[in-house]
This record gives structure tokens, C-alpha cells and sequence, in this order.
């Protein structure tokens, strides 16, 4: 069996290293000068693996049946196992988020590396894919490297190329009109987990404050999405994973009159509400109330925005002072005004569509021998882990397939 595997990212390096457990000539393509670049700078480099919270539902996906049939066959513990396997162990936070135990994404990348190695997969950096065709059942690659102009020839093809984020780090996306030629549909690339840019009006004061919040984005009165998380105010709008999460939306909707609600006291409401109502004897002021939760800072702009005496007792608001707070506190609106570009972006949905790869192997339904892992299928997650769980997966899914495939030849052969 002669394997082709385009892309050395996660979803690449772990399809070339499973399928080199079947045996057979595997050959791993990247055109940046060493593998895993988008890898190490995943988790703020610490790389986050996955997440406790995975599960269909959490993914854009279209099809959220293939998204829970893929999830059945490689969920946490499964990938766990598969990195365990690698001398890759990893270690909890208290809020689900999982990491090597190295905490370090560069050692993730070296491990894989050796895997590579030693599994005697023929590693080609610096080399670089312009094309591919699929005649009379093979895969012909036309590669540049060094200068030099090539074609090789394939049995199976493993298409692990990214997406178009980061597109500094290699993820220009160049390959997709390949396959649409090929019949598969490709739906437009457009960036995810990226800053959302409002007209923060009085919230410019703000700059620089981080908060947990809910966040949602309205299109009129319907709701298109919604998440919690943490976020920082900027010059422009908003960042951090509570907005990010979102930041698909917008570029979904381009062109569309989309509202950013946010509230800022969704973590703490339980408690607030407690006091305010009087349900809780606090006889505080509103200020000292206030900073429980916020700094200074914010604490001041929430009380100067609703128009109420910081001195006021917390516990003896009227209802109308109640409701001026949660108007600027609990209800804040921001028209928005535009999302990130691929560059300041970590993930791009778009892509083939799952519905065309099987979810068990990640084989094409359309081209037989290619397979499609990552970011060159049409599916994203939020912040923490969900994005690497699923690019790991989907390659370890295509590697298994053609290692099974490898090994079934070579008990037929005579």
C-alpha cells in the first residue's frame, strides 16, 4: 500500500502515524520547514487537547448525526488512550480542559515526530503540493521541492492541508478547488474564534477589562447563538473565548444588522439577586456590593451608566433602580460591526461538507482511497480543546482505515 498524507498538523500526523501501524509506504507531505507549526501555538502553547464537554452538540456541524456517530467511535477517552499510546499523558483542570501532562506543546510536537520516525513514515518537509489528480484509481501528486517540479503516484490519499486560519503558519487552503473538480461540494471558507468588532459606545471607558459573561448574537429577535466565557474589551470590540465562540456567526451573516447582548452579572446573578431582592440581609452599599465582582473600574461605569447613587443601600433598591441596572449590567446591547480575518482567527468553517465522508473512516463517499480529516471538512468547535479533539480524531479515524486495509492485503497475499 502506497499512502500520501498532505499536511503535517494534528489531524495529518496522527493519520500518517495509524496508518503506519499496517505497514506499507506512507509518505507525509508539508510544506512549512518542520511539522506541527499550527500545533505549538494551540493553548496559549500548552496545547488544549480536548475538553470534558465535547459532545455533538457543541460542534457547527450540519449533520449532527454524523457528528455523534464520529463522537461514538472517538470521544475523550478514546483520544485519551490514543495519546496515552504515543507517551503522550494527559492531565485535567478543574473545569474539564485537558493538557499534556508536559504542558507543553512543542514536547507534543517532538513525541510525534519521533512516532513518525519510528513507524518509518518518509517525512517531506519544505515540499509543497500544487495539485493532485485522481485517474484510473490513483492518485497522481504534482510537488515542488527544492525547486524541482515532480509528479508522484499514489494508491490512497489522506488530505490534511487546514483550513485558511493562521494563514502565516501554512493554512491557505489551496487544495479545495482540487476537490471540488473531483465533485465534492466545497462550502466558502470564512474565519471562526476570532475577535467580534461592535460600536462599544460608552463602553470605550472599559478598554482593556476582562469579564465573564454570556454572550449572544441576535439577527432582530432571533437568537443565532449563544455562550459564556471569558472576554476582554479593546479599542474596536470585544475578544476572549466568550465572543469568540460566536465569531462564525458574524461572518455567516455578513452583510446582516446582527446585536451583541451581553451580561456582564449572568455568574454571579444567583447571588446578586439574593441581595437585591432582600432575600439575603447585606446593608451594604451599592458601590461595595458591586466590587464583589467588579473591579473599581467597572463597578463605577456600571453605577454612572444606570444613573444611580453609589452609596444607595444594595438591598434597598426600588424596582426601577433594579431594572436601570440590569439595563446597562445584564441587558448591554452592541451593534456589531464586523468579525476577524483569517489572520487573527484560530479556526475557518466551511469546507466539504461531512455528509460526503464516512464517519467512521473518514473516507470520501464520491472518490475512493481519499480521505478528509481536519479542516478541510466543514466543522468547528468553541475554545477548549473541541477543535484539536476533532482534527486528531478524524486522522486517527483515516489512519486506522487504511492500517486495517494494509493488513487485510497482506493476510490475502499468498
Amino acid at each position: 500500500m502506497n499512502v500520501a498524507v498532505i499536511g503535517a498538523g494534528p489531524a495529518g500526523l496522527m493519520a500518517a502515524i495509524q496508518a503506519a501501524e499496517g505497514g506499507g509506504r506512507i509518505t507525509l507531505f508539508e510544506h512549512n520547514p518542520n511539522i506541527g507549526r499550527k500545533l505549538l501555538v494551540t493553548g496559549s502553547s500548552r496545547c488544549n487537547l480536548t475538553n470534558d464537554a465535547v459532545n455533538a452538540a457543541a460542534y457547527y456541524c450540519e449533520d449532527q448525526a454524523w457528528m455523534e456517530t464520529f463522537l461514538g467511535v472517538f470521544g475523550v477517552e478514546e483520544f485519551r488512550r490514543a495519546l496515552d499510546r504515543l507517551g503522550i499523558p494527559t492531565q485535567k483542570t478543574d473545569d474539564g480542559w485537558y493538557y499534556p501532562r508536559s504542558g507543553s506543546a512543542q514536547a507534543v510536537v517532538e513525541i510525534l515526530g519521533e512516532g513518525l520516525a519510528g513507524r518509518g513514515v518518509e517525512l517531506r518537509v519544505a515540499t509543497h503540493v500544487n495539485q493532485f489528480y485522481y485517474r484510473n484509481n490513483i492518485f497522481e501528486l504534482e510537488i515542488t521541492a527544492l525547486g524541482l517540479h515532480q509528479t508522484e503516484f499514489f494508491e490512497q490519499l489522506v488530505l490534511a492541508a487546514g483550513g485558511k486560519a493562521y494563514p502565516e503558519l501554512g493554512s491557505r487552503g489551496e487544495l479545495f478547488g482540487v476537490l471540488s473538480n473531483l465533485g465534492h461540494q466545497v462550502r466558502p471558507l470564512l474565519p471562526a474564534l476570532g475577535p467580534i468588532f461592535a460600536d462599544l459606545g460608552a463602553f470605550k471607558e472599559l478598554k482593556g477589562q476582562r469579564f465573564d459573561v454570556l454572550a449572544s448574537i441576535w439577527r432582530g429577535e432571533e437568537r443565532l447563538g449563544q455562550t459564556a466565557g471569558n472576554i476582554i474589551i479593546n479599542q474596536d470590540g470585544f475578544n476572549g473565548p466568550g465572543v469568540m465562540n460566536l465569531s462564525h456567526l458574524v461572518a455567516l451573516h455578513s452583510g446582516a444588522d446582527l446585536t451583541l447582548q451581553v451580561n456582564f452579572i449572568a455568574p454571579f446573578w444567583s447571588d446578586l439577586a439574593d441581595t437585591l431582592t432582600g432575600q439575603v440581609a447585606h446593608p451594604c452599599s451599592l458601590r461595595a456590593g458591586l466590587l464583589r465582582y467588579f473591579s473599581p473600574k467597572a463597578a463605577d461605569f456600571f453605577i454612572r451608566q444606570a444613573m444611580l447613587d453609589p452609596a444607595a443601600k444594595l438591598n434597598a433598591l426600588t424596582e426601577e433602580q433594579i431594572r436601570q441596572l440590569l439595563e446597562v449590567s445584564a441587558e448591554a446591547k452592541f451593534s456589531v460591526t464586523g468579525a476577524g480575518s483569517f489572520r487573527n482567527s484560530q479556526v475557518s468553517v466551511g469546507g466539504v461538507p461531512v455528509g460526503e465522508v464516512d464517519p467512521l473512516s473518514m473516507e470520501s463517499k464520491l472518490i475512493p482511497g481519499l480521505y478528509l480529516v481536519g479542516e478541510t471538512l466543514d466543522v468547528a468547535g468553541p475554545c477548549g480543546g473541541f477543535n484539536l479533539h476533532f482534527a486528531f480524531g478524524s486522522g486517527y479515524l483515516a489512519g486506522t482505515h487504511l492500517a486495517g486495509l494494509q493488513k487485510q492485503k497482506s493476510k490475502e497475499r499468498p
